[in-house]
């Protein structure tokens, strides 16, 4: 079976759908960064972070925290680089793999992680709660998870 090319109408509305998408992110992002959550640490510090506490080992490498963050490997190293002589994030050497390096948060990195994560979250409601009904935000947050799930399975075209 095969599917039918998009009409240039459908083409539109696509493109106009992820412009909108993205304007809004960007407009709701830097509002959140402009606030006073991230006066301690920078928002993509912080997205490590989070990334990390939300590993179930507590552990991951730093491929796999690049595949959660919007930095290129070589940012993302000099980022990490950067947490580890805060002492928020620690290095050790992978169990079943010698020569791997797993990252990981200290005591420190678990704390700040928290406290600022409980601070963005008040933001994220009191910029989102007014704008959606909770209805409305349940199908955005529906569509979206449809949208990333169905990217995450695609296989990207031959060119």
């Amino acid at each position: 079976m095969t599917t039918a090319a998009p009409t240039s109408s459908a083409v539109r509305l696509a493109a106009e759908t992820w412009e909108s998408l993205f304007r809004s992110q960007v407009a709701v992002m830097r509002r959140l960064q402009a606030g006073q959550a991230f006066k301690k640490l920078p928002i993509r510090e912080y997205d490590v972070l989070f990334t990390l506490s939300r590993c179930p080992t507590g552990k991951l490498r730093l491929n796999e925290i690049n595949d959660h963050v919007l930095l290129s490997q070589s940012s993302l190293s000099r980022l990490v680089d950067r947490l580890e002589k805060r002492g928020l994030v620690e290095r050790s050497i992978a169990p079943d793999d010698g020569r791997g390096i797993l990252l990981g948060l200290t005591a420190a990195g678990q704390e700040l992680q928290k406290e600022i994560g409980r601070e963005h979250i008040r933001d994220i409601a009191e910029l989102v709660a007014p704008a959606l009904t909770a209805e409305e935000q349940r199908e955005l947050l529906r569509l979206t998870e449809k949208l990333q799930a169905f990217v995450a399975h695609k296989q990207p075209r031959e060119g």
